[in-house]
């Protein structure tokens, strides 16, 4: 509310405290509540880094659990998914690395699969 508007509303009685009815009223300098940037900044990265942090767990236990329990066919999952698919191998769940042609190829099939946010699978020579 300006200034001239607030005179003329007081002057002519049009505002009063809605909690004790009286049309004594004046106009305060307040500060706006604004925390300060770096506060603010500071709060969001440690959301962040919390979110990610949870984030990050329940995908590596996911992955850990697919690693224990899946196969690893390499790059070999485009052929290992259609064998197992047409019936020429036995249905087993797999996981592998496949191109983003060869995932819409599967899909267009009628082969299901789900991408997964991993990188490669390092495998451990003996």
């Amino acid at each position: 509310m300006t200034q001239t508007l607030l005179k003329n509303k007081k002057r002519k009685k049009q505002i009063e405290c809605p909690f004790c009815n009286s049309s004594t009223i004046s106009k305060s300098v307040m500060a706006p509540n604004i925390s300060g940037k770096s506060t603010s900044s500071a709060k969001i990265n440690r959301e962040k880094k919390k979110l990610f942090s949870n984030y990050n767990k329940q995908l590596n236990k996911i992955k850990s659990e697919i690693e224990k329990n899946f196969t690893y066919v390499g790059k070999k999952f485009p052929e290992e998914a259609r064998k197992i698919h047409y019936g020429e191998a036995k249905d087993k769940p797999i996981y592998g690395e496949v191109t983003e042609k060869e995932s819409q190829e599967l899909v267009d099939e009628g082969i299901g699969l789900v991408r997964l946010p991993f990188s490669k699978k390092e495998k451990n020579k003996n």
